[in-house]
């Protein structure tokens, strides 16, 4: 997946950071530079998916809370406890659940379950 896109000059070796080739750098004595990170920058951190076919599992696809990663697994991942009395349409996350099951069989709600009784 990934490439190795800083390659060095004299042995031809690819690295994925340019951190990684200029510190490989210094074993041929060649002109060497590290960024230094600044008080000022602050790397966010992001939450990946622990499922690895999963397209959130790539950390430029990731999730930037822990509240956010953990609904997402429940709901593509997890197993769906929560049912609908109306539809018997399930689901993995209980808020979802909640906000469902107030509006399944309203007028103003058409329920997307395919059930006809609750169509309105």
């Amino acid at each position: 997946m990934a490439t190795n896109r800083f390659v060095c000059e004299i042995c031809n070796k690819g690295f994925q950071r340019d951190q990684n080739l200029q510190l490989h750098r210094r074993g041929h004595n060649l002109p060497w530079k590290l960024k230094q990170r600044t008080n000022k920058e602050v790397r966010k951190k992001v939450y990946v998916c622990p499922e690895v076919n999963c397209v959130h599992h790539d950390p430029s696809r990731a999730l930037g809370d822990l509240t956010g990663i953990k609904k997402h697994f429940s709901r593509k991942h997890g197993e769906k406890k929560w049912k609908c009395e109306k539809c018997s349409k399930k689901y993995a996350v209980q808020s979802d659940w909640k906000a469902h099951s107030k509006t399944c069989g309203t007028r103003e709600y058409r329920c997307d379950c395919g059930n006809p009784l609750l169509k309105v």
